[in-house]
């Protein structure tokens, strides 16, 4: 297996486990998850979490710092997760009210995952 390959493989482990550990993390908040790396055509969102008409779309991040995880969720990925966004509210029955919010949570190692409410 090249190294290369190896990389990938422990990066997209690294990232399940953030994603299943942010999932924790708000459910422990008060949140329910609704959606757990939900696929579209254009995009993946890694969480979907409500909490009463509240819909939080969550882009989680593993990184070393928060400063990090923070910034690698970039323009391009911004507009990726709100075009998924708006595929995935566009099938829900009552759409008109619900309240859309974009959150980061950030998982750093040793910590515990940092949830940046409104975050773009």
């Amino acid at each position: 297996m090249s190294n290369r390959l190896q990389k990938h493989r422990k990066a997209e482990r690294i990232g399940r486990l953030a994603e299943w550990f942010a999932a924790f993390a708000l459910l422990l908040k008060g949140y329910r998850v609704i959606a757990l790396r939900y696929k579209t055509r254009v995009g993946e969102i890694d969480l979907i979490a409500r909490k009463g008409n509240l819909v939080a779309i969550v882009e989680v991040k593993a990184r070393p710092t928060i400063r990090e995880a923070v910034e690698a969720v970039t323009l391009s990925s911004r507009k990726r997760i709100d075009a998924a966004a708006d595929l995935w509210l566009a099938k829900q029955r009552n759409y008109a009210s619900l309240s859309i919010r974009y959150d980061i949570v950030a998982v750093c190692p040793w910590h515990w995952p940092v949830h940046f409410k409104d975050a773009f």
